[in-house]
């Protein structure tokens, strides 16, 4: 299972940094938006990943902590979930403007001839 994790973070790393290098506005939010969900995975996933296991433990009496899973992590995932919600929506409220001010979506302002 990490295997497949890994790889699937390392494919929306390298889609995300590709998508940041492109010339439109709109790709590149497209690009962080891949990258923030590449850090939301391996941040989720340094909580150990375990399968069917509670983050929120019993009250009363001694319980095995190894049974169940890191809480703060997921805490972590939420808000950073949260947060890159609300800067992408800036981000959207930006490129409109941009693009009424200056007529295009290059990331310049300039449109280049084919």
């Amino acid at each position: 299972m990490e295997i497949v994790l890994s790889a699937a973070i390392g494919v929306l790393v390298a889609s995300g940094l590709w998508l940041v290098l492109r010339p439109r506005t709109f790709q590149v939010i497209i690009g962080l938006c891949l990258l923030s969900y590449a850090v939301n995975l391996f941040i989720f996933s340094m909580g150990r990943l375990t399968l069917g296991a509670p983050p929120i433990m019993p009250k009363g009496g001694f319980v095995d902590p190894t049974k169940y899973a890191d809480p703060l992590p997921q805490a972590l995932v939420l808000t950073a979930i949260v947060i890159s919600f609300a800067t992408t929506a800036l981000f959207l409220v930006v490129m409109i403007a941009s693009r009424g001010i200056t007529g295009t979506d290059h990331v310049d302002g300039k449109e280049t001839d084919p």
